[in-house]
């Protein structure tokens, strides 16, 4: 039976009750009963400070490990992953890290289960037109109202076809006004003939090129996302939203990244993720770990708008980790060096009426 770990905030948070445990539940000794709490984690790993620690995540992500032997390993990754977020912390960086739903994977878990694996681009001949028109000193199209919410692409290699919903989202919404979340599903399932290969990665660029060819794509109310590949279930009757064509950025140029940002509306992106960017909680992101080659790429994304913070400039991107990851699903990144590859695959769609 798998063990449930859950332990009561009461628990979690009294001294009393720490004080308690950790004087009683020695090896071989009786452990006490508190409510909610499986003694058999408790007997699996002790009660010091790093257990607690790890029971308080666990029950706070509703984490399900089937034997004491998967409680052990789980504890000891969650306790290398927590020495990584203290030491990054203590370095005045410009973004802290903090533990979240992932802690208990290790970054070969992690990346086989949430990033695709590296393609080249398709998007890196660039046809957006600069103007001489004005950029705002910043932008953030969360205010205009034509984001879409925060989704979890789950375990599922699938961030491309986020990226693309949520970029063909915005567009449509920005020209008719009205709201709309698209099927990642159908991208998923049905444009593996335009080198998309579901739960192991594709590009947006693809995506857009295959919602053209298609005719439209449908609402995700109607073609559910469930995290994995599967056969096409397209019923063209119920398309929600077409698009005319798409527009690339020139490889590695942020200038026309920032005019397409803040002049037009929020642009699909290609994106490295290194070991440290999984666990985000707030700041301005940068790292001298993560590439910016067509092959370094291996996560799409949404740029927003952009912004400065304690002067430094960065762009706000749009994950889809979930809301509870980063600062709400989002990440602010340094804005400037082409970080992490941010300008190097990156294009938008133009939505038909």
């Amino acid at each position: 039976m798998a063990l449930r770990v859950l332990l009561t905030v009461i628990f979690l948070l009294s001294p009393a009750a720490t004080t308690t445990a950790t004087s009683h539940a020695r090896l071989g000794e009786e452990i006490p009963i508190f409510p909610l709490a499986d003694p058999a984690i408790l007997q699996a790993l002790g009660t010091s400070h790093n257990t607690i620690r790890f029971a308080r995540f666990a029950r706070q992500y509703d984490k399900i490990y089937d034997s004491e032997h998967e409680i052990q390993r789980r504890f000891e990754i969650f306790n290398q992953n927590m020495e990584q977020i203290e030491a990054s912390n203590q370095k005045g960086l410009s973004y802290s890290l903090a533990a979240n739903k992932f802690a208990d994977l290790t970054w070969e878990e992690f990346r086989a289960r949430w990033l695709g694996a590296p393609q080249n681009c398709s998007a890196a001949h660039g046809n957006h037109i600069m103007t001489d028109k004005k950029l705002p000193k910043k932008r953030d199209w969360r205010k205009e109202g034509i984001v879409s919410h925060v989704k979890d692409q789950g375990h599922c290699g699938s961030c491309w076809s986020f990226s693309a919903t949520g970029a063909l989202e915005a567009a449509y919404t920005q020209l008719t006004g009205k709201p709309v979340s698209l099927s990642e599903q159908q991208l998923i399932d049905c444009s593996t003939e335009y080198n998309n290969f579901g739960c192991l990665g594709g590009f947006p660029s693809q995506a857009f090129q295959y919602i053209k060819d298609n005719g439209g794509i449908e609402a995700e109310e109607s073609y559910p996302y469930n995290a994995s590949n599967g056969a096409c279930k397209f019923n063209k009757t119920k398309v929600a939203a077409k698009l005319i064509d798409s527009i690339n950025i020139t490889m590695g140029s942020e200038d026309e990244l920032k005019h397409a940002v803040g002049i037009v509306r929020p642009v699909s992106v290609g994106f490295e993720v290194v070991e440290s960017f999984r666990f985000y909680e707030k700041g301005v992101y940068k790292s001298k770990k993560c590439g910016s080659s067509p092959e370094d790429l291996n996560h799409a994304v949404l740029v927003v708008g952009y912004g400065e913070e304690d002067g430094v400039s960065y762009w706000i991107i749009k994950n889809s980790w979930g809301k509870e990851w980063g600062d709400k699903g989002y990440v602010k990144l340094e804005l400037g060096k082409n970080m992490c590859g941010v300008a190097t695959c990156a294009c938008y769609p133009i939505a038909a009426a």
